[in-house]
């Protein structure tokens, strides 16, 4: 077993290796599952006991130091606001329920392999890792940070096709190449030849290379609408530590608004502001009473230079209702309900402000994960912010609009790793995506450097500019194509101008959405039936 044991770390070695922020090294990920496959292979026609125990925790150990080596910051993350031994609880999600998850995909696999042949397991192994990914992105639990296709962010030329299948595509393509590769390999190494090897070998290489070249012939081809605007994004650098306490607001608005008035043009529409940029010396701002507010008049006036400017902004924000009208809502006495928000505002010269409320919530520190039934772990998360009850939020994402009719996708922070969700955005009528963020709280670690990468997935899923505003960086442009047109340093105040395409059409993504994903449900559905099957031998 110690054999195969090394076999799984070296899994989890090239999965690392491969993953973002390491540059050009994504087809890494066409053979890091090879090692564990043949480790799992062995054991299955070795003479152990307990093989299927013994199969779940060799993908666990894979699973779990590819995971914690990738987003080691989560601690950093969550012990920025919260204490150690808090952070190190909320940390475990990521670090070890989805390992956990991609056990039990492994195990249930072993279990296929009893039943039925090696090809329809092959295909329930895959059907089942695509439901792990989708409860990922689905339950309260959320982290889709390590879905398999997020790995190509770092060398976006070869998967231009997510405009049709987005990130899950990718997943499917990994596993498609892992699985040829060990049988390959697999036969060779035993000497036997149950599927042709020559057979194989082109199976793998066109598997390989036909997306390749169509992604790259995509990539050369693909020529953006010119439909301009001048677009400004700001990144304060504001110490995160010192965002909520020493800092004035005021100051802190002093700082957006010079860094604006740097880079503006005088045809600047939009000006970008990152997460919860604006706030106030009490903490929140009162969304109803917005206007009456001193930072209000400072943005209004500032918006005098520009004809058709406008200020979208990350804000720290609260509704007062006269009930429990939600479940996050916060009972300050005499009737008086507070409700707060991770939000964004679009503030322009008309009388109307457009407001939303950030929807994917990161667990344990906005919201608490299956509130009801864990209830009795509020005084957990007491201590960000004091809230116990969590954000509040919106079920949809909405769209705001300018007064010239442009329509952005306020995204905030941890949203633009669902693919499905942005494009929902789009199809609202979204003709670029705004990224207000903070991940100033994770430091100089990977975290900032993933994060920024990702986004060039929802810009090629989507063929939608994005303007991405971050209080520490990286801040910066990415095209419709996936390229970083420009970006600033880490941790150093400025502010870039771009003139971007805005775009109105609708890839075959956007339109259908995770299409992918309703089929490994079905593939799944007929695994399980698989699993229930009375027990037969299989030849080996």
């Amino acid at each position: 077993m110690k054999t195969n044991y090394l076999l799984a770390l070296l899994s989890a070695v090239i999965l690392w290796l491969a993953w973002p922020p390491i540059p050009y090294s994504s087809p890494l990920l066409f053979a890091g599952f090879v090692p564990l496959l043949i480790a799992i292979e062995k054991v299955i026609r070795g003479n152990f006991t307990y093989k299927g125990k013994k199969i779940f925790w060799l993908s666990f150990l894979t699973g779990f130091v590819w995971n914690t080596a990738s987003i080691y910051w989560v601690y950093n993350a969550m012990n920025a606001y919260l204490p150690s031994y808090v952070s190190l609880i909320i940390s475990l999600i990521p670090f070890g329920l989805a390992p956990l998850l991609m056990a039990l995909v492994f195990r249930s696999y072993y279990q296929l392999r009893k039943k039925t042949s090696i090809g329809y397991s092959f295909i329930g192994l895959v059907s089942f890792w695509l439901g792990y990914e989708f409860l990922h992105q689905w339950w309260d639990l959320a982290f889709p940070w390590m879905t398999l296709g997020n790995g190509f962010a770092n060398f976006h030329q070869l998967i231009q096709w997510y405009s049709f299948t987005g990130v899950f595509g990718g997943t499917v393509w990994i596993w498609a190449v892992n699985l040829l590769v060990f049988l390959l390999i697999w036969q060779k190494r035993e000497k036997i030849e149950a599927y042709s090897n020559k057979k194989l070998a082109i199976a793998v290489t066109a598997t390989l290379v036909l997306p390749i070249t169509f992604s790259v012939i995509q990539y050369q081809a693909y020529t953006e609408h010119v439909n301009p605007s001048e677009v400004v994004v700001v990144q304060p650098n504001i110490d995160p530590y010192g965002k909520f306490g020493p800092i004035p607001p005021s100051e802190q608005l002093s700082t957006l608004l010079e860094l604006s008035e740097r880079v503006a043009k005088p045809n600047t529409e939009f000006f970008l502001w990152p997460e919860t940029a604006l706030s106030s010396e009490r903490g929140g701002i009162d969304e109803e009473q917005f206007r009456a507010y001193p930072a209000y008049e400072r943005v209004i006036s500032f918006l005098d230079k520009y004809k058709n400017g406008n200020v979208l902004s990350g804000i720290e924000s609260y509704r007062i209702y006269n009930h429990a009208k939600t479940t996050t809502a916060r009972d300050f006495g005499n009737g008086v309900f507070l409700d707060p928000f991770n939000a964004a505002v679009l503030i322009d010269q008309s009388s109307k402000l457009q407001f939303y409320h950030k929807s994917k919530l990161v667990p344990g520190v906005e919201q608490l994960p299956f509130g009801e039934t864990l209830s009795f772990m509020k005084p957990l998360f007491a201590h960000f912010g004091g809230s116990t009850g969590g954000y509040g939020s919106q079920e949809e994402p909405s769209v705001f609009y300018s007064q010239s009719g442009i329509g952005a996708a306020p995204v905030i922070c941890y949203e633009s790793i669902w693919g499905n969700y942005v494009a929902d955005y789009i199809r609202k009528g979204a003709q670029f995506i705004a990224i207000v963020t903070n991940d100033g709280w994770w430091g100089n670690t990977s975290g900032k450097d993933q994060h920024l990468l990702y986004a060039k997935l929802r810009a090629i899923e989507n063929r939608r500019w994005v303007a991405r505003s971050a209080n520490t960086g990286i801040s910066g442009f990415i095209n419709q194509r996936g390229d970083i047109v420009q970006k600033t340093a880490w941790w150093a105040p400025d502010a870039l101008t771009q003139e971007i395409n805005l775009n109105e059409e609708l890839t075959f993504y956007t339109k259908n959405g995770d299409l992918i994903l309703y089929l490994a449900l079905l593939g799944g559905g007929f695994s399980i039936f698989f699993l229930f099957k009375k027990r037969k031998e299989v030849s080996k």
